[in-house]
């Protein structure tokens, strides 16, 4: 599990937040890269977490960061691979030990990184960094935020990933508000992505 980029940084240097954004296959990468698009480049530098079987999220992450119009400082970001947490149709049983190998990568990742924030939409590879992220802050380390907001197409119930992460994250956001009633703690602003 190889790195890519440039080499990480030390965090708030002149009031920047240092990011970990979490991208999934598919869609999940697509709304995960909608939401880095609207931020400020105060979010730099940028550390994107991928699992190692995804093929195409690398490309699309590398042209949102290359390719900003009119920009005369583009935010340094690096990519990381970790092992996939869960494949699609993979049973619950064997994922519990796909997402511990998971963790065992993720674990020394994070404490590289230190990020101040880690940013995620629901692909299983977010759970085991967001406890790497929490284990920062109970080891008093460092308090890292955790965002997550749940993918457009969660309406009636959350993801798995995002019953868990309703438990442990700093904020998290759902995109109906049918959500909103079931899971109290969730925060509702509309469509974001």
């Amino acid at each position: 599990m190889g790195d890519v980029g440039a080499e990480p940084e030390e965090t708030g240097k002149n009031g920047s937040i240092s990011l970990l954004v979490v991208a999934g296959s598919g869609g999940h990468t697509t709304e995960v890269l909608r939401l880095v698009e609207s931020l400020s480049l105060a979010y730099s530098p940028r550390h994107y977490v991928i699992a190692d079987t995804d093929k195409m999220s690398e490309d699309k992450i590398r042209t949102l960061e290359t390719s900003k119009n009119g920009m005369d400082v583009q935010p340094k970001f690096t990519i990381h691979h970790i092992p996939r947490s869960r494949e699609v149709r993979q049973s619950w049983s064997s994922s519990v030990l796909t997402t511990l190998n998971a963790l065992l990568y993720s674990v020394p990742l994070v404490f590289k990184l230190r990020p101040d924030m880690v940013l995620c939409n629901g692909p299983g590879t977010c759970v085991p960094l967001c406890v790497a992220g929490l284990l920062l802050g109970a080891l008093g380390v460092k308090k890292v935020l955790i965002v997550y907001v749940e993918s457009i197409c969660r309406v009636e119930t959350l993801s798995l990933s995002g019953k868990i992460l309703y438990h442990l994250s700093d904020y998290f956001f759902v995109q109906w508000s049918t959500l909103k009633d079931k899971y109290p703690r969730s925060v509702y602003i509309g469509r974001i992505v």
